[in-house]
């Protein structure tokens, strides 16, 4: 089920995305629109779009959150490996992405300080980047 749905999820996500999906998008609005005076602009006419836009908004935040999901779960998974493979990478930042968010803030601050410090404040900068790493 689960591989079926990545794969389901995978094409439309595509799909949505090239500029033909939006012609047709377009072209359907379009044509509903004209088609207004034909239908006196009735509450059903309206309807007809209402629902039909709802449906489709509905159902594409699922898809488009997978693939978002999947894509983050990818990147980090690289980002990883290439913090493993780099020899004076700190391995302590593998996997941070399932620390809360402003334990994640704060390693970044501590990270632009420890960039932009002189030399003596940068050891007391680093220190305190290890910290934060350390405690999780």
């Amino acid at each position: 089920m689960d591989r079926l749905f990545t794969r389901f999820s995978t094409l439309i996500s595509a799909a949505a995305g090239q500029p033909l999906a939006f012609v047709l998008a377009f072209s359907i609005v379009v044509v509903w629109g004209a088609s207004g005076p034909l239908f006196a602009y009735s509450d059903t006419w309206q309807l007809v779009v209402n629902t039909g836009t709802t449906i489709v908004t509905f159902l594409m935040v699922f898809l488009i959150q997978n693939s978002q999901n999947r894509d983050a779960a990818a990147m980090q998974a690289k980002l990883d490996e290439l913090i493993r493979a780099v020899e004076n990478a700190r391995d302590q930042f593998i996997a941070i992405e399932h620390l809360t968010d402003k334990e994640v803030e704060d390693i970044r601050k501590a990270l632009e300080q420890e960039v932009t410090c002189e030399d003596s404040e940068r050891k007391a900068a680093t220190h305190s980047l290890e910290h934060l790493l350390k405690r999780h």
